[in-house]
């Protein structure tokens, strides 16, 4: 730039790449909203679609129409994010049993736009090319178009279920030849649809069930027993008080982690959820916690021989149970997707007791 100092010229330069920058990523995220109105050739007519914001936290849309007394247009969008996007429709709200259509775009730009029959929570019963949708041959497309996925089919029904699931799979898995075999979605929902009123709302008959769940595990595994051990270690000189205290705490925390456990079962059966290691975790926990009852209750004298083996299988089982019930609720917490507030709660708690233990245990050591 002639008359313009070197300096200016790297600020002026800086400020463009940078404004440059900011409209690749405003142009990367934009998505389809019911405000626009995409042209997608599609092989149905589209002008008459219904528009409905189905998952605000995917960004989900769904338009539909009848267009016959037994042909009804379903047209659903999501953002691109290199993964495969789905839509079941379901008798029960509930995954297993239900039919989807499961849509997505192969890195090299091919497409395709595939039937599923969801008949249990594993891989190998997920059939492709199966379900109870009858879908209108030639009626199937999926394109990428202004940062969106759009994935169109049209349904032979008189009435389509109003229990409709959406999905959304991990990024950049996708299933492959010759087998499609489907890979767990990363996020689901479960919603309800009137199609003549247009109005969705999202089925969440477990929520109370799934906050009893987290709520009695993380005050059982994840608190009580973080205090009845440290009323066991640092109490002793008020005996016997400490020791009924110890044992009242820990029952009160073991009776509500069972209730949590079992909750956790029931709520898996009815969300139809895969959620192994969690599940693995959890059974683990409850196992050290029945261990530490059959100890409790094979309790020796202080005066026999084998005491002192017993009080290192207890402390040991019990410091083990506590490691895992905490990284097992805060790995819970992140399954749930219950947000940060519930990580930094229970984190906060766990900060102020291991506080108080580690002030306790110094005044233990400075007494001796």
């Amino acid at each position: 730039m002639k008359g313009v100092s070197p300096t200016v010229s790297i600020i002026i330069f800086r400020v463009i790449i940078t404004l440059q920058g900011l409209s690749s990523l405003v142009n990367s995220q934009t998505t389809d909203s019911c405000s626009s109105n995409p042209s997608l050739g599609l092989p149905f007519d589209t002008s008459s679609l219904q528009c409905l914001s189905v998952w605000s936290g995917e960004r989900f849309i769904l338009r539909y129409a009848q267009n016959s007394s037994n042909v009804w247009s379903f047209v659903l969008s999501a953002p691109d994010s290199n993964n495969y996007i789905a839509i079941g429709f379901s008798t029960s709200g509930k995954m297993v049993q239900s039919s989807a259509v499961v849509g997505w775009i192969w890195t090299n730009g091919t497409s395709a736009v595939k039937q599923y029959y969801l008949g249990g929570q594993q891989p190998n019963l997920v059939a492709v090319d199966q379900g109870s949708l009858q879908i209108v041959s030639n009626s199937t497309s999926i394109t990428s178009q202004s940062g969106s996925l759009f994935m169109a089919f049209q349904l032979n029904t008189a009435q389509p279920q109003s229990a409709l699931i959406y999905a959304v799979g991990p990024t950049a898995v996708f299933p492959s030849a010759p087998s499609y075999t489907l890979t767990q979605h990363r996020n689901r929902v479960s919603t309800q649809i009137n199609y003549f009123s247009g109005q969705t709302t999202s089925q969440s008959p477990s929520a109370n069930l799934r906050k009893s769940h987290g709520i009695l595990n993380m005050v059982g595994w994840g608190i009580l027993m973080l205090i009845g051990g440290i009323v066991a270690r640092h109490f002793k000189q008020w005996d016997p008080i400490w020791f009924y205290s110890h044992v009242a705490i820990q029952s009160l925390g073991f009776v509500l982690g069972l209730i949590g456990v079992i909750c956790g079962f029931v709520l898996e059966d009815r969300l139809s959820a895969h959620v192994p290691t969690h599940k693995g975790l959890g059974i683990f926990i409850l196992v050290l916690g029945c261990l530490q009852v059959m100890a409790f209750l094979a309790r020796p004298n202080k005066t026999s021989k084998v005491r002192k083996y017993w009080n290192w299988y207890h402390y040991s089982v019990g410091r083990i149970l506590m490691v895992f019930a905490i990284a097992n609720i805060f790995y819970g917490i992140h399954l749930g997707k219950e947000g940060h507030r519930w990580t930094a709660g229970y984190a906060v708690v766990i900060a102020l007791l291991f506080l108080i233990a580690i002030v306790l245990e110094i005044r233990m050591w400075m007494t001796k």
